[in-house]
């Protein structure tokens, strides 16, 4: 029959061992053993969040360098693109808060965008 060995940490500075598990169950339990502590107090609840705010956009024509909007909303951005042959003659920006500035969006965001035409 195959014993079962656990890895006894008891030793005095030798350092561990390996001993049948029916040994360290015979053992009385020690005061010296440490029980687990969290430390931290409380759990702290996390503020509510409120709803992130509705996304800015900017868009740029390429060809003349032209600002056609900035900071509107999605809808605005979408009648702006109206006018456009090709969603690669705008670049589109959303405002990033937290980052405070504009951030360009890549390729699929712009023709998630653009795919929008048509339909506001």
């Amino acid at each position: 029959m195959a014993k079962t060995w656990v890895l006894d940490s008891e030793t005095k500075g030798t350092g561990a061992a390996m001993v049948p598990i029916e040994k360290t169950r015979a053992q009385p339990r020690r005061e010296r053993d440490l029980e687990l502590v969290e430390l931290g107090g409380p759990a702290k609840t996390p503020p509510p969040e409120s709803p992130p705010a509705p996304a800015r956009f900017k868009v740029v024509d390429v060809l003349s360098a032209r600002t056609l909007v900035e900071d509107v909303g999605a809808r605005e951005a979408v009648r702006a693109l109206e006018g456009l042959r090709s969603v690669l003659d705008a670049r589109i920006s959303v405002w990033s808060p937290e980052r405070g500035r504009w951030r360009l969006l890549s390729l699929e965001e712009s023709k998630a965008l653009w795919s929008f035409r048509g339909g506001v």
